[in-house]
Formats: C-alpha cells, structure tokens, sequence
C-alpha cells in the first residue's frame, strides 16, 4: 500500500486531490485546533479544540473527526522560524503528520509563523476577553491556516485551468 502524500507544496496536493472538504489542524503541545472547509474550498471555519493526550487517543478522535466531517484531505500548520528555518516544534509537528499516515488523507503543511499572532490581534481588536480568547484561539488558528492553504490551492486549480 502506498504511504498517503505529504507536502509543503500546494500543486502536489492539490494534484493529489481533486476536490472535497478539508481540515485545517493548528497542533499545539497540549491542544489541536481543528477547522473544516467546505468542498469547493470557499471558506474555512473554525470548528473546536481538542486536548491533546497519547497519540492514539488523539489518532483516535482525529479519526473521528475526519470521518463525521468527511475530511478528504488536511492542512497541518508549520510552525517555522521567523526566518523560515525549522525548529525543534516544526520537527515535532513533522513528525505528528507522520504519524497521521494511518488516516490514509494526504497532508498539506502549511506555514503558520503568523497565524495565532494574527487571530490573537483581531480577538483583541474585537475586545473578547482574555479567557474566551485562551477558549477560541486554537481552533480560530487552524482556520486562518486552512483559509490561507483553500485559497492557494483555489489559485493552484485556476492556474491549471488556464493551461
């Protein structure tokens, strides 16, 4: 059986799948954000946290997950260096896609360096208050990683179109 794709390039996955809902995961130490977009890869939204415990209970509620949304494919954001370059969480995070593989979904990794700063800064502009922010911000992450890869790869589809 052949290994589900892994990438950081969205014309390889995009080529891999032709369409269907994806999951978006902000995977974090203790938690696991989690957001879904629909088929046509319009929008993302956030849909809930998960707290992270052994790796088989989170394969186990991942699995789940994927399989009441009907997740044909994910988004894991990358936590890169500033400067691009990998760092002891992005081989965490590597290794945690790895580990999806029994899933059987090929896997987006997509750069996330900005992601929470960026939802933390408009819950703040928004005035959501500190405790709803810890309550909201993993999950809202995911999104803004899955928004930022569905319109890469809608470009990705246009581009082929023109072709």
């Amino acid at each position: 059986m052949d290994q589900p794709l892994i990438t950081s390039s969205a014309p390889e996955f995009a080529a891999a799948l032709p369409g269907g809902k994806l999951a978006g995961l902000d995977v974090g130490t203790k938690t696991i954000g989690l957001a879904i977009c629909d088929s046509e890869w319009t929008f993302a939204g956030p849909v809930e946290t998960l707290r992270r415990a052994k790796f088989t209970r989170d394969l186990e509620g991942l699995r789940a997950f994927v399989e009441k949304q009907g997740v044909a494919g994910l988004v894991i954001g990358l936590p890169l260096n500033l400067d691009g370059t990998d760092s002891p969480r992005t081989q965490s995070v590597r290794a945690f896609a790895r580990n999806l593989r029994p899933l059987g979904l090929p896997i987006l990794m997509w750069d996330e360096r900005w992601s929470t700063m960026a939802v933390e800064r408009a819950m703040v502009e928004a005035d959501v208050s500190r405790a709803r922010r810890a309550e909201k911000v993993d999950a809202l992450a995911a999104q803004h990683i899955l928004q930022g890869a569905i319109d890469a790869l809608v470009q990705c589809d246009d581009q082929q179109e023109d072709d």
